[in-house]
């Protein structure tokens, strides 16, 4: 695995707590929409890494990050300061379990996102590929505050009529308070929606963010006889486990 130094093209701030930036995209670099790369800083001669979903689809000619900031966390505390010419470090290999490839098709997919967990699923719903596979797709995005709701205009905006957008505050008012794994145990979300209720059978889960809701939603899933995607197969849900600390 080898690095490149990209130059950052862009920067938009979404709360005080998040923003997303743009960086060049190296010369034969390739990934599957879905999937996250490490990029990264140095100091001192020492770099300071860690794994980020691409938010941009495969076709487009830079790549796009979606990040938290964390005020003493070794690498966001300086990458909230990146300004368009500055450059980052990106990793030639990329990975991840939120592909098209790591879920059979199916009636409905769900994607059951917090915070800038949001990442891949943006990478995902642009994808025209995506609305081939399922019949319905439903994207749920929980934050603490509603500034936090990253790309919330671009999604409205989509006007895909098989897409499904559910955005949930916490910490605020708004429409819907509670969180999108509570929405989906329950079956609100399906019925708020006027879809069939989840079926392992006919349907498909994604999960990522908040590594408990991570825990709660693996633990429901499999209790009711869903099947998660690992290295002996292609199964009905599927997480992804590498951004347990992939914000510090």
């Amino acid at each position: 695995m080898a690095y490149s130094e990209q130059t950052v093209q862009s920067v938009r701030p979404w709360s005080g707590r998040t923003f997303s930036f743009t960086l060049a995209r190296p010369q034969d670099f390739a990934f599957e929409n879905g999937e996250f790369v490490t990029i990264g800083l140095k100091r001192e001669g020492r770099m300071v890494a860690r794994a980020y979903s691409i938010v941009s689809t495969a076709d487009r000619d830079h790549l796009e990050f979606l990040s938290i900031h964390v005020p003493d966390g070794p690498l966001t505390s300086r990458l909230v300061q990146i300004r368009p010419g500055d450059t980052v470090w990106v990793n030639d290999k990329t990975t991840g379990t939120l592909t098209l490839h790591h879920v059979l098709p199916g009636r409905v997919l769900y994607l059951l996102a917090t915070g800038t967990g949001l990442a891949p699923f943006m990478s995902l719903i642009r994808d025209p590929q995506l609305y081939t596979r399922f019949e319905e797709v439903v994207l749920v995005h929980s934050v603490r505050t509603a500034a936090e709701l990253a790309y919330r205009d671009e999604i409205e905006a989509m006007h895909r009529p098989r897409l499904h957008y559910v955005p949930t505050v916490t910490r605020e008012r708004f429409a819907t308070a509670q969180r999108g794994g509570d929405l989906f145990r329950s079956g609100e979300l399906s019925r708020r929606l006027g879809l069939p209720a989840p079926d392992p059978e006919q349907d498909r889960v994604m999960v990522c963010g908040n590594p408990e809701m991570t825990r709660q939603l693996t633990r429901h899933l499999k209790e009711t006889g869903w099947t998660l995607t690992n290295h002996r197969g292609v199964g009905n849900f599927t997480t992804e486990l590498a951004f347990v600390v992939h914000h510090a």
